[in-house]
């Protein structure tokens, strides 16, 4: 059972107690629960929009005071919705492209908190396909509550979809309408069924049969050697990579024709 889900089953079971507690009361006096129930209802009215008032809007990238979370509640901050106008918009041209394959309906818009290297809440954000964004949600919330480290989860369209540019700033992202590097092929990422996880520590490379070794980002060179130890890595025994494989996503770092070490990509 998701832990998503236990939450959610609590509070449904609390629900049916209370009302099957009132609705004992409105049988034996109608009139005075009736009243109560309506004042009740009214007063959670109200405290439910007064909550909503005080929990602005974070920008993606921001950091979040920890009184702040603690009083909204973290579960607000992780959400998997359609796409608003205001991000697509800035989508058009950039991350997302016309195509044929996949429009503004298959895709979903993922906001969750984490936690960088230095123990600062921030805000994050992501586009991807519908079919993981529950499932992306979950992860990161596990990643949340384990304090994993991600230095920065904002969309590709701040770095204009420049994929070199947003993996040397080392940021998480999933959709971006692309192909495969050095190739004409579309990328899992093309669909919104891939996520690259602190790609700058995390590199790709393939090796030439000339000899020589393409690697994105091409600062991310001294990171190709996984026997050194440094921030962010992805490895076997990364909690990243348990959670990812174990919801059925397969790792670009056990790959064998080049390495991935910062892809996670949905296995359909």
């Amino acid at each position: 059972m998701s832990c998503t889900f236990a939450r959610h089953l609590v509070t449904l079971q609390e629900i049916v107690r209370n009302v099957l507690f009132v609705h004992s009361l409105f049988r034996k006096e109608p009139s005075r629960w009736l009243v109560m129930t309506l004042l009740l209802w009214s007063f959670l009215s109200v405290c439910g929009q007064k909550a909503q008032s005080d929990m602005p809007a974070w920008k993606a990238g921001e950091a979040l005071p920890a009184a702040t979370v603690t009083r909204v509640g973290a579960d607000s901050f992780f959400s998997a919705a359609p796409i608003p106008d205001s991000v697509w918009g800035g989508m058009q041209g950039y991350s997302y492209q016309e195509n044929p394959y996949i429009g503004r309906s298959d895709l979903r818009y993922v906001r969750v908190l984490h936690y960088d290297r230095e123990g600062t809440v921030r805000m994050g954000e992501l586009v991807c396909n519908k079919l993981i964004a529950h499932k992306l949600v979950e992860i990161f919330r596990q990643l949340y509550e384990a304090r994993y480290p991600i230095q920065r989860m904002v969309l590709p369209d701040v770095y204009g979809a420049d994929d070199e540019r947003q993996m040397r700033a080392n940021n998480s992202s999933c959709f971006c309408f692309r192909t495969i590097a050095k190739s004409g092929r579309l990328s899992k990422h093309a669909r919104g069924l891939a996520v690259d996880l602190n790609p700058l520590y995390n590199p790709y490379y393939k090796d030439g049969a000339n000899g020589k070794r393409f690697v994105q980002p091409s600062t991310g060179v001294p990171y190709c050697d996984r026997s050194k130890k440094f921030p962010y890595k992805i490895d076997r025994n990364d909690l990243a990579y348990q959670l990812f494989t174990k919801a059925g996503f397969a790792w670009g770092g056990a790959w064998r024709s080049c390495k991935d070490f910062q892809h996670f990509e949905w296995m359909e």
